[in-house]
Parts: structure tokens; C-alpha cells; sequence
């Protein structure tokens, strides 16, 4: 099958443009074929467009049209959050939003490290090709 991730209630999703960007919302009800009702508990609860939300592996255990208690819960109880930590795509946007936030003098301490060890791979690999020749 070439999809993966389907349309459920209950569906992590994470909101890729808008008010809310960056955020993680769940999947309360599907209003028509192009917008979900969605809520987080750090969100209200809205109609967004497909298009604007990216659907992930994660899901929550609740009924269609939760309340806002029982969402927090599901949330609580799946380790959702903790599970985005964990996950590539979260830890890769955790990375982007820390590079962003670098200085002028973390970029430069960032680029001398990179230095540093590039330097000592190659010394590395010139010691093994010696040895192999």
C-alpha cells in the first residue's frame, strides 16, 4: 500500500502552518474530506484543512468528539509528548529550533569542533592507509 498513515480519530498530527506551527493536535472528528476538528490540550479546539496538518505514526485512544479532560488524559496516559521526543522527526525539528537559536559565537565554537574532528579523521585514516599499504 503506498499510504501509511490514515485519518483517524485520534491521530497525531503535527500543524505544519499557521497559528499554531510546530504543535502537536489530535484528531477529534472529521468534518468533510478536506478539514478535521482538532485539539491539544495546549490548543483550542478548531477546524484545519488537511493541508495543513502532517499526519504521524502516534495515536491516542479516545472516542469521537472527546471533551477537552479526556483528551488531556489520553494524552497523559499515551506519553505522547514524550514519544514525539523520542521519535526522529521530533528530535530532528528539536535540532533545527536549537541551530536556530545558536550565536554568532555557538556557530563559531560549532564550526572549530567540526574542525577538530575532521582533522582527527583524517589523521585516522592516513594511519590505516599506511598500515595497509
Amino acid at each position: 500500500m503506498p499510504f501509511r498513515r490514515f485519518v483517524k480519530i485520534g491521530r497525531i498530527c503535527l500543524v505544519n502552518y499557521g497559528e499554531h506551527y510546530g504543535k502537536l493536535v489530535a484528531i477529534v472528528d472529521v468534518v468533510d474530506q478536506n478539514r478535521a476538528l482538532v485539539d491539544a490540550p495546549d490548543v483550542t479546539r478548531q477546524q484545519i484543512s488537511f493541508n495543513r496538518l502532517s499526519l504521524t505514526d502516534l495515536k491516542v485512544d479516545i472516542l469521537r468528539n472527546a471533551k477537552k479532560d479526556t483528551l488531556k488524559e489520553a494524552f497523559v496516559k499515551g506519553e505522547t509528548y514524550q514519544k514525539w521526543a523520542s521519535s526522529a522527526w521530533g528530535r530532528k525539528l528539536e535540532v533545527r529550533k536549537t541551530r536556530a537559536a545558536l550565536t554568532d559565537f555557538d556557530r563559531f565554537k560549532v564550526m572549530t569542533a567540526r574542525m577538530k574532528r575532521s582533522s582527527l579523521v583524517k589523521r585516522e585514516l592516513a594511519k590505516m592507509r599506511k598500515t595497509k599499504a
